[in-house]
């Protein structure tokens, strides 16, 4: 994953830019992002105060890490026991080619 060029701080700044006066796309076209962008950070973090926004962004950051880490030792496993002989002679990958 992408590290954002914003912080947390910076995005609730952005967010709360848009008022009566200024437009989202005013708003998006100063900071140099897109409209989706906003949106997305807004449907995310609207309503959130900043302690509570910084700790949401730290558990996604968080659960992005061990979705990778668990990725890893899965397809580790996978090819341990694909080299891993059986009892028979036969590694798992034989016998998967052979059928049951």
């Amino acid at each position: 994953m992408r590290a954002s060029r914003f912080g947390i701080d910076e995005i609730a700044a952005i967010l709360r830019e848009v008022g009566p006066g200024t437009t989202v796309a005013t708003v998006c076209r100063r900071h140099r992002i897109s409209t989706a962008t906003f949106y997305l950070w807004r449907s995310k973090y609207a309503g959130l105060p900043l302690p509570d926004m910084a700790r949401l962004y730290a558990l996604e950051t968080e659960n992005d890490r061990l979705k990778r880490m668990y990725a890893d030792l899965a397809l580790e496993l996978a090819a341990m026991k694909e080299a891993q002989p059986r009892r028979d002679g036969e590694s798992v990958a034989d016998s998967a080619a052979n059928g049951p």
